[in-house]
This record gives structure tokens, sequence and C-alpha cells, in this order.
């Protein structure tokens, strides 16, 4: 059965859809340069000074902006069935949230009903997006059971329909024990796609839930009781150790603890061929929000693996993210309104799992990243879409400002603030996670496919104007043996030492933040002061001299380059 092709309206063909951005300085992962784009047919056509441009061409000023390649979250949950419920964000509502946010395309997860075949999960989920979606989209594949047709339609997906990548979960009802995993790790590598997995250890949670319940704590603080964050970390390591012993490329998804973001460094520094991925929740928010005595609020606040109690870790992973433990990040978005909430208000192990964060990533990742100098806008670039687009191979399609490439491009405005609100925000739930946090930075346009979906803060969303695209196998970043070599330890000291260093960097970093006296002018991203001992050779990001209003000085040299290879720099880490 062949993929159905959706014919996109007449008047979306139009070529005399073209735009000149003028002014603006163009962000790559590996450099900066002050440069005009034209773009036509959806496509960049040409990127320099002085462009010979046709006639009726609209112009946009950016003087004073980024041109950011627009954002790729690899990971959402749109019309998901899941715990009795349903998420509340479709694809329609789901993609004009995410467009709104500067994101120009999402990989979603098709997740099949029981008995439903993967290949007709597939066809199903094709079905309810094609005429939605307001960008473009792709989709990776759960496998919630192991078997040789599901091994076989593997083979089909990838070879006719464009998914290159495999979900696996190690918890839940559905997961997969270690002889299955080791199964669909090997179809994985056999077929060049990408094994992902949920990782947290699903029988020791089963019966951390008994003795929590047995001792009557019913609330959502227990969710977070009964997945320590050892629970994930050893999911990590033996998830890491089986798809090792068949040469897989590993991606972990939602990484959210300290001590599964040091497994996933010590498994790399063997040179096991891993990638993770943080959440954006994970960076603004931690576990104690679950212990709130509102009901509402603290069950808006589940997801799994949980937000950790220790107020530490927003600011550890995003250091992670720094020294390139971490790979990429994503939202997870998977919506339950309040009263979906409340099925689980007797018992928290009933309460659908799941927060927004498609439209809110880019800003809040800014926010923390960027604005906190942890981060250079071209790491910025890096972890919210690049090195997506190079994993599921899009890349240069996708996650590119470059001629040839898509016309996915967002104008953001590094000195523009918002307040994110439920009250604003474009998702159809009625909780926002990230309720009252004033982000810096904000996507003043956004182009998808060379149309201008969002202008001036105002969407203008188009249902059914994206389209599926294929992800196709063997990407060359993740299974080139030179990008292999590249993961394998260059050490400056053991193992420890580097995880060390992170914590020193981490403990130096939350100290100066809960200083109260200490502020960051708006239009100036100044890193915090302290040092940390470090080996001779260790990347140490306090001594970043990063600054917003530097960057954005016209004066300055036309093209400022940095030595990022593919993937995002190699910090010296190890």
């Amino acid at each position: 059965m062949s993929t159905p092709v959706k014919k996109v309206p007449i008047h979306l063909q139009s070529s005399q859809n073209r735009l000149v951005i003028k002014h603006g300085k163009i962000v790559n992962e590996d450099g900066i340069s002050e440069d005009d784009v034209y773009i036509e047919d959806g496509i960049i056509k040409q990127i320099g000074k002085n462009l010979i441009i046709p006639g009726g061409t609209r112009t946009i000023d950016a003087r004073g902006k980024y041109l950011l390649p627009g954002g790729i979250d690899p990971h959402t949950h749109f019309e998901f069935e899941f715990m009795g419920a349903k998420s509340v964000d479709d694809f329609y509502q789901g993609t004009k949230a995410a467009v709104a946010g500067g994101t120009t395309m999402i990989i979603d997860f098709a997740f099949p009903k029981p008995g439903e075949s993967i290949l007709d999960c597939f066809y199903n989920y094709r079905q309810r997006a094609d005429d939605k979606v307001c960008c473009d989209y792709a989709l990776h594949m759960c496998l919630p059971h192991w078997s040789d047709q599901v091994k076989r339609e593997m083979e089909i997906l990838c070879k006719e329909h464009g998914v290159n990548s495999f979900k696996m979960f190690m918890a839940y009802s559905f997961m997969l024990n270690d002889s299955e995993l080791y199964s669909a790790f090997e179809q994985c590598q056999k077929l060049g796609a990408v094994a992902q997995v949920h990782a947290e250890n699903g029988s020791i949670i089963a019966k951390n839930v008994e003795k929590i319940l047995a001792k009557g704590i019913v609330g959502p603080e227990g969710h977070e009781l009964s997945r320590p964050e050892e629970v994930e970390a050893e999911a990590v390591n033996r998830a890491c150790v089986i798809a090792n012993q068949v040469d897989c490329p590993l991606y972990v998804v939602h990484v959210m603890s300290k001590l599964a973001a040091e497994t996933l460094a010590l498994a790399r520094s063997r040179g096991t061929h891993v990638y993770g991925e943080a959440l954006v929740a994970s960076l603004a928010k931690d576990g104690n929000h679950c212990k709130h005595q509102c009901f509402d609020y603290s069950a808006g606040h589940v997801l799994s693996p949980p937000l950790r109690s220790d107020p530490t870790t927003p600011l550890a992973l995003m250091n992670f993210l720094a020294q390139d433990v971490l790979q990429l990040v994503a939202s997870d978005n998977c919506t339950f309104n309040k009263a979906q909430k409340e099925l689980g208000k007797a018992n928290f192990t009933k309460i659908p799992n799941g927060v927004n964060g498609v439209e809110d990533r880019m800003s809040v990742l800014w926010e923390k990243g960027v604005h906190a100098g942890i981060i250079d806008p071209q790491r910025f670039v890096a972890l919210t879409s690049t090195n997506a687009a190079k994993i599921f191979n899009l890349y240069p399609r996708k996650g590119y400002i470059g001629v040839g490439s898509d016309a996915d491009i967002v104008i953001w405005n590094p000195n523009a603030t918002r307040t994110i609100s439920e009250k604003t925000h474009h998702h159809a739930v009625d909780f926002n996670i990230f309720e009252g946090m004033t982000c810096h930075g904000v996507p003043e346009f956004v182009i998808v496919n060379g149309r201008v979906i969002v202008d001036e803060g105002q969407i203008r969303a188009v249902q059914g104007f994206g389209k599926f695209i294929e992800t196709p196998v063997f990407p060359p970043f993740v299974y080139d043996p030179s990008k292999l070599e590249s993961l394998k330890p260059q050490r400056n000291g053991t193992d420890e030492q580097a995880i060390q260093n992170i914590r020193e960097i981490e403990k130096i970093q939350f100290e100066e933040k809960a200083i109260p006296s200490v502020t960051l002018p708006e239009s100036v991203v100044n890193t915090p002061s302290g040092k940390a001992p470090r080996p001779e050779g260790q990347r140490n990001i306090q001594d970043s001299t990063f600054s917003i209003s530097e960057e954005l000085d016209t004066e300055r040299k036309s093209c400022i380059r940095v030595r990022n290879p593919p993937g995002g720099k190699s910090s010296g880490f190890w």
C-alpha cells in the first residue's frame, strides 16, 4: 500500500510568494553572518549582499535581530490516547502553538492502539495529521510489543514510508524486556534506523507504587517517590549496554535527572553511540511543584520520568546541554486538561502523564541558556533544530539556513520579552506549566516553507499547509564511521573527574543564582563570574564573553565563524 500524497491547495502554491529578509544576522550552528536572504517558492534561493531580486518582492527589515533556522521539536504527542484520556492538542492546535513559538517542524510519536499493527497505526496517524498540520511533520513509530510481524513491518515503514526511528518503552504495561529490546535494537541497526527508549525500570516502579499506596500516599507527590533518579539511571545504563551489544545508535528521550545524565555521559565516554534529549520543562521547573496543596496545579506538573525535587537539577541539565553530554531540547508536548488530570485525584497512578511545551520551548531555552550566559546562539540553534535534523536525516533541508534549504526561518528578537500565560497561549489546554514566566527572546516573524505565518507577532496559521516529511534511513551523522570516532573519549582525566567538573560548575552557578543582589542587565548577556577548578584543556563555560549587544552591533565584521563541527561543538568534556 503506497503512502497517500496530500495535494496542497492551488492558492498556496503561488510562485508569486517571494520574500527578502534584510539586515539580520544569520545564525547557524557553525557561525554567524550578516547577509540578506531571498526566498521563492518555499526555498532559500540566495544569500548575500546586494542581491538582485524580482520586483514586487516583500521585504522584511530584520535589523538588530537574528535569523534562526526554524525549530524542530523531535518529541510531541498530539491526539495521543493514553491512561484513559486523549491529549487535547490535536494536530492543528498543536502545530499552531508550535509555529507561534518559532518551531516549524515537529516529529510526533505514532502509538498503536491495542491490537493495531504498526503499519495500520502509521496510516491512521497520516489520516489524522495530513489535513490539520500548520507546519511540516514526521513520525516516530512506537513499539509497544515485539513479534515477527513487528519486525517485518518495521522494514516496510523504513523502505516504503519514510520512517527511520522506533521508540521502545522500559516502563508502563507495554514495556519490552531486555531480550526484546536486544532484538528491536538489532533490527534498527540492520535497517539503519534510530532506536529510541523511554528509560525507566518499570518493574521497580510497580513495586514502589504498591508500597507507596499502602502507606496512604495517593496525591501527585507520590509520582516522583515511585520513580526515583536511580530507577531512571539504571534503565539508561541498561539500554546503553544492550544497544552497544548490537552496535545500534541509541537516542534516550527525556533525560530528567542528574544521575541519568551522568550515566549517559559515562556510556559516551566508553564509546557507546548514544544521544540524549532534555525537556524544556526540566530546564525551568522542578518536582517541588508536584507537592502543591492545589491538586490541579500539582497534577499539572506530572509527567514521566518526573520532574526532580532537587532544585539544582534544571541548572545541571542546562550545563549538560552546554557540554554536549545532551544534544537536543524537546517539549514532549502531551497536554491533558484539568478534568482529565482529575482522573487520578484519588490515586496518583491514574493521573494522565504529560505537560505542554511545544510553544514555549524556544523562548524558555533562550531565557535559561542564552540570556543566562550558559550557551551562545549557535549552540541554541544546534539544540533546537540542527541536531534533530542531523540525527533524523533531514539536514541540510531542515535545521540550516543555506541556499537550497527549506525556507523555515525565525526572525528572533533577543531583547523583546513576553510573559507566558494560559490565557494567551495557543494550546487547547487550560493549564500552562510555565505560567507567569517572563522570557527574553521572542519570535517576531516565523516563516514556514516561505510563507509568513507569524507576522510581527500575529499568527496566521493555515490548517493543512504543512506536509509529511520522510526521514530516510542511515542518517550520515548517526551511521557514518567517522562520526562514531568523534564520540570516543578525548580524556583529560577520569570519567569521575569529568562529571565532578560539571558538578562544580553547577554548584557555583546555583549558588550565584541564589544571591538576590545578582541581576543581569536586560540588554547584555553576562555569564556568572565564579570560576571552578578544572583540568588543563577542560572547557569552562564560566569564561564566556558572549554578549547580545555585541553580537548585534552592525559595525562589527560581517561574518563570525566558530569551530563547531556537525552536531555541535565537542567541548573537550572528556
